[in-house]
């Protein structure tokens, strides 16, 4: 096992490569909406709104913000590709 973090694999071919492909839109979808009701159910609870009110406006709130992380994550990896 090598001391150094990241300095190669067990079988000496070294790290693996970085992704350049950005991940499908389902993913930024799925995450933005965990992160959405994640962040207002405690409080929406504590209101008295019911938890699959929350869930369908997290739903909702997570397919706009998936397009924005989505673009990012476009804009990123083609960097990547053409530094």
């Amino acid at each position: 096992m090598s001391a150094t973090p990241g300095a190669g694999s067990p079988d000496g071919e070294g790290p693996a490569p970085l992704r350049t492909q950005a991940r499908p839109f389902i993913v930024h979808w799925l995450v933005d909406a965990a992160v959405v009701f994640l962040a207002t159910i405690i409080v929406a609870l504590f209101l008295g709104v019911p938890w699959w009110a929350v869930l369908i406006v997290a739903f909702v709130l997570g397919s706009f913000g998936a397009r924005l992380t989505y673009r990012a994550d476009v804009r990123a990896m083609a960097e990547r590709r053409h530094p």
